[in-house]
């Protein structure tokens, strides 16, 4: 049997948008994912979906598996031809025991690769506004690793800015240690947890005071802890958990699009300092069959207008234009209609520019600024298999024919609804965010009548469009915000402005 191979990659320090490139591709294609405790969720989902996740965490006293046991995990599923993504915190070579497992392959003759990882002794202080050197402060900075077999480490290397990696319960040590070495009392130091994430927490002192602020905050693992003068540009440079710059700073906001359309809304939420838990309630299909919409590519050129409800709508057009062997100028007689910005811009990536762009998405708007617009003649509507009826009935009032080309269809989609469940029980949920008809649908079906009765008064809901809120208003979900426009950039600072 042909011997698969080992990809030893960093996850980074939490935040899931510091996994690189090359990690990101070997996680998505990996035949087997062996990951660790501090890998998150949102990393886990660009897993293919057949691939095998294993679990080989481990936390302080508490280990899944020894280190010995996650060898022969990996040795044993490459020995039968699996690609195997090994997926670590930070930095696979910075104290993440990467080399034992690149040296127990080489054992077997198993090939292996390194892929680096952005180690929060870096990221995690960047994160805190503290600047590991600083051309005025430290020219020199040090990572120590916070517990060794004999303890706290006594031999302390000569540097500006010391930074301790897995070090929180051996910190009164590591003072004591630093003060003999002849640090002082007021030399400023920063314990982090949670680094580069929206859990987030920094406590700041010095070596005479750390260790009471940090029980008087409840620190916990998994932190670190940063010493030297450059803790204090933390008080100019704290920029990441920063509620000022960032408005939902500390609330945690449900996503409930579907996966594939929700990237921009969760990017634009997180931006603004949201902790965004993804709970897609539908998702994105092939259809059984693509007769209809292949029926009307091919009879393109009868098309007076052609209407794009998505930019799902978009891609799957294209899909189908470019396996019949047409391009773009195809489309060159008819005029367009794209709505919602996000819609224009994906006909834009395409070279189409859109003749009309609707001031809202709401099918009766639609349908009156086409016939201002002097529509008429023969339509293509194209868009999901499911959709509201009313601007085909509009526009077939106003004397056009309107052809519907489904080019997709959604289904519901449970996958985060637990964790969700859950949150909304603990009462840790901010905000819900709703964006058709049927992701509220879908989200009641999901999470169920009687716990968002019991929660409601909770969290706070925010929808795109009146017809949206309607439809929530329907479920015991009355919208708290109405984004004023279609897109989701417009729903992100309807919140903000809300929350302010």
């Amino acid at each position: 049997m042909k011997i698969g191979k080992v990809y030893l990659v960093g996850a980074g320090p939490g935040d899931p948008g510091l996994l690189t490139c090359r990690g990101r591709d070997i996680l998505q294609n990996a035949d087997v994912v062996v990951y660790d405790r501090l890998i998150g969720a949102e990393l886990l989902a660009l897993c293919r979906g057949d691939a095998e996740q294993i679990y080989v965490g481990k936390a302080a006293g508490r280990h899944s598996m020894t280190q010995d046991e996650i060898n022969e995990v990996l040795s044993d599923h490459a020995l039968r031809g699996s690609s195997v993504c090994r997926l670590k915190g930070g930095d696979p070579f910075v104290f993440g025991r990467g080399g034992e497992e690149a040296l127990h392959c080489l054992k077997y003759q198993i090939p292996f690769e390194i892929v680096p990882g952005v180690t929060s002794a870096v990221a995690a202080p960047a994160y805190a506004g503290i600047p590991v050197t600083h051309r005025e402060v430290a020219t020199s900075f040090a990572v120590v690793t916070g517990h060794t077999k004999e303890g706290a480490p006594a031999n302390l290397p000569k540097a500006d800015t010391l930074i301790f990696l897995m070090g929180i319960k051996a910190l009164p040590q590591i003072v004591e240690n630093l003060l003999k070495d002849g640090r002082a009392e007021t030399t400023p130091a920063a314990v982090i947890r949670w680094g580069t994430t929206t859990e987030q927490q920094v406590v700041t002192g010095n070596l005479s005071n750390i260790e009471e602020r940090i029980k008087a905050a409840k620190l916990t693992t998994p932190a670190l802890i940063v010493v030297g003068d450059v803790v204090n540009l933390r008080k100019q440079l704290q920029w990441f958990d920063d509620s000022a710059q960032r408005a939902l700073w500390g609330k945690t906001v449900v996503v409930t699009r579907a996966r594939e359309q929700a990237s921009s809304l969760v990017f634009q939420l997180s931006d603004l300092g949201a902790k965004v838990i993804q709970c897609p309630t539908i998702r994105i299909v092939p259809l059984e069959n693509y007769d209809r919409i292949q029926n009307a590519i091919d009879n393109i050129a009868s098309y007076n207008w052609i209407i794009f409800t998505s930019t799902n709508g978009v891609d799957a057009f294209w899909e189908q234009i470019s396996e019949r062997g047409y391009d773009a100028r195809l489309l060159a007689n008819a005029k367009i209609v794209a709505i919602g910005p996000a819609t224009e811009a994906a006909l834009a990536k395409r070279g189409l520019k859109a003749d009309l762009i609707p001031a809202t998405s709401i099918s009766e708007s639609v349908a009156d600024e086409m016939i201002q617009k002097g529509a008429a003649g023969k339509v293509l509507l194209v868009r999901a298999l499911q959709g509201r009826e009313v601007l085909q009935e509009k526009l077939s009032e106003a004397g056009m024919q309107v052809d519907l080309a489904p080019c997709y269809q959604t289904i519901a989609d449970n996958s985060g609804a637990e964790e969700v469940r859950e949150l909304l029980q603990e009462g840790k949920i901010d905000w819900v965010t709703f964006t058709s008809s049927s992701t509220v649908k879908n989200f009641v079906d999901a999470i169920g009548e009687d716990i968002i009765k019991a929660t409601r008064e909770s969290f706070r809901v925010a929808c795109i469009g009146p017809i949206t809120a309607k439809t929530a208003d329907e479920n015991n979900l009355s919208a708290d915000v109405i984004a004023a426009g279609s897109g989701t950039a417009e729903l992100a600072e309807a919140i903000c402005d809300a929350v302010k």
